[in-house]
């Protein structure tokens, strides 16, 4: 990073007095420096930005090679329309800790020719490429994707090409971010008509837990965000940060097909961005991406919206606000990162104040976690506790206790949602329409029995499923289908009800059998709801179930099940930090400013 904090105070210098460095003297006829004009400009900077003559002069020697180049690449540019790319390497691939390297291409070529170049050039094959925060598409041309002359080029390493069991984690990879967005593409397109405890769905809610009203359109890509969201996250835990900035991307992506008064209205947006931040940042690349300061603005920005300026929102809401201060922490922290790799020391040096001070608020006294977990309160339960409540203890076990009780009101509301959902349907099943019929119609009709019936009466398909063939004797092939059952192994009277149930589906019927272990659950049969209510109702963010009804495409139901597993069980799961990597970023930051000062004292 000090490379690019006095690169960024020479260049301020060197603008403000109108210096070239690629003009003479300090540029020769056949494009070497002027040695000894290098020289003297180093000696009247050094003790203008605090560093020794030789840190300034290699500085401006590589500033002054960089314009020759770029220079060049413009006349190329304009003459052949041979484009150059500033590509940012993995850190093991940088020559001599250079953070620049070049490459040459046409920008009417594909993404994929732009890979297989670097393959060429470097030996990688198995990469990413993205520039100004969004991932090249592969098939795509260069210029589709608004890559132009001079643009900078983030090169991501997926796996080594040498490595066949990295090529398998790359193909996992690829995998992994598919698998996600069908997982979350099937979930986005359910809407609750169904059975929550067979056939989950996610709902979006407030800071409360209350359902939020969002069109149809903007919720399907509000879910695949924070389902992206959550997959990238969990992998930053991992610090599997190239996989964890895929899926960020894709969240980035879906975010943007949401109306700006949504993203004004929801941090997630804003965390977001501080995450693919905090991603460049492990990469080595926070210096590269010009869009790392955008970011910060933008996670800034929504911060105060949805907080208010003295976080008093967030205080009407929640009550304290102890929690989010990790969120500004880390803000500040990447804030006093840019500012210090721009070469504004004064800035870098304000913000890490800012961060340190609530480092110090945010630190937790060991002794105090062990007393809260001593009482059955969970790590995570226990930091987040005594954050809220500033550090004192016995306020941290009301608060947890206090958020306990609050989770449990809204688990007996959803409870009683059910039962009464499940009496509703039951109420409309009697009248001679199916229960999926019903449980639609109700369903667009907010749980109004009267206005369901009438949407069934207007539907014209009185009777539904009680009218169709279940399995039952009216079914001509039923008994060719028992027969089927029985030669596979399976009692008679079980294979009779597994095709009732699944309509007279045999291979779903063969299915439902195996699922529980040669038998057909009592409760499957009943037309009644189950009469136990103790039973915990599915939430908005937690799997029921098999993960899916009867008859759904078991690997539909995988997927499912799988991104279920992606979203954490506490809804304040991206608020726990226990804030170890920043403390060595702040450490690294104090030591650059500290050598500054010193220098320059």
């Amino acid at each position: 990073m000090a490379e690019e904090h006095i690169q960024s105070k020479l260049k301020t210098l060197l603008k403000q007095e109108k210096i070239q460095l690629w003009n003479p003297p300090f540029t020769t006829g056949n494009n070497e420096a002027g040695q000894q004009p290098i020289k003297e400009l180093a000696g009247k900077y050094a003790s203008i930005v605090g560093f020794s003559v030789s840190d300034v002069e290699t500085a401006l020697e590589t500033i002054r090679s960089q314009a020759v180049k770029r220079g060049k690449g413009n006349n190329t540019y304009k003459e052949t329309c041979v484009a150059t790319l500033e590509l940012s390497l993995p850190k093991e691939l940088r020559e001599d800790n250079k953070r620049k390297n070049y490459l040459e291409t046409r920008l009417d070529v594909t993404a994929q020719d732009l890979i297989n170049k670097i393959h060429e050039q470097y030996g990688l094959k198995y990469i990413k490429l993205i520039v100004k925060g969004k991932t090249l598409t592969s098939g795509k041309r260069l210029d589709e994707q608004n890559v132009k002359h001079n643009a900078k080029v983030m090169v991501l390493k997926l796996s080594e090409p040498e490595s066949m069991q990295m090529m398998k984690e790359e193909e996992e990879r690829n995998e992994s971010v598919k698998r996600t967005e069908k997982g979350f593409q099937i979930l986005s397109e359910r809407d609750g008509s169904d059975d929550p405890e067979t056939t989950p769905f996610l709902e979006i809610a407030d800071q409360k837990g209350n359902p939020l009203r969002i069109p149809p359109s903007e919720k399907k890509a509000l879910i695949l965000a924070m389902g992206f969201h959550e997959k990238g996250r969990g992998l930053m835990k991992k610090k599997n940060y190239e996989t964890a900035l895929c899926h960020l991307l894709q969240a980035d992506q879906q975010f943007s097909k949401c109306g700006s008064v949504l993203l004004n209205t929801v941090d997630n947006y804003a965390v977001l961005q501080l995450d693919i931040v905090w991603c460049y940042r492990a990469l080595g690349a926070l210096s590269h991406l010009e869009d790392s300061k955008q970011r910060l603005q933008k996670a800034e920005a929504c911060f105060l919206r949805c907080y208010g300026k003295q976080k008093e929102r967030l205080l009407q809401i929640k009550g304290n606000t102890g929690r989010e201060e990790v969120l500004f922490l880390r803000l500040y922290l990447l804030q006093s990162l840019l500012a210090y790799l721009e070469g504004d020391e004064k800035v870098a040096t304000e913000k890490l104040n800012e961060v340190e001070d609530l480092y110090g608020r945010l630190s937790l006294d060991p002794n105090k976690m062990t007393d809260l977990m001593s009482l059955g309160y969970t790590e995570q339960e226990a930091r987040l506790g005594l954050r809220a409540c500033q550090g004192n203890i016995n306020d941290a076990a009301l608060h947890i206790s206090q958020r306990r009780m609050e989770k449990e009101e809204m688990k007996q509301k959803e409870r009683e949602k059910r039962r009464r959902r499940l009496e509703a349907i039951n109420t409309l099943a009697e009248l001679g329409y199916s229960k999926k019929a019903a449980a639609k119609a109700l369903h667009q009709t907010e749980g109004d029995v009267d206005k369901a019936f009438l949407v069934l009466l207007d539907s014209g398909r009185p009777g539904g499923a009680a009218n169709n063939n279940e399995g039952n004797d009216s079914d001509p092939d039923r008994q060719g289908k028992i027969d089927q059952l029985v030669y596979l192994g399976f009692e008679r009277e079980t294979a009779e009800a597994a095709l009732k149930i699944t309509k007279g589906n045999v291979q779903l019927a063969s299915q439902l059998i195996q699922e529980h272990h040669g038998t057909v659950p009592p409760e499957l049969l009943s037309p009644s709801p189950p009469s136990s209510l103790s039973e915990e109702p599915s939430t908005s963010s937690e799997s029921a179930g098999s993960g899916g009804s009867v008859g759904e495409d078991p690997m539909e139901v995988d997927l499912v099940n799988e991104v279920l597993e992606d979203i954490p069980k506490h809804e304040e799961d991206y608020l726990d930090l226990t804030l170890e990597e920043e403390s060595e970023v702040m450490a690294e930051m104090r030591s650059y400013l500290e050598k500054y000062q010193t220098s320059s004292s």
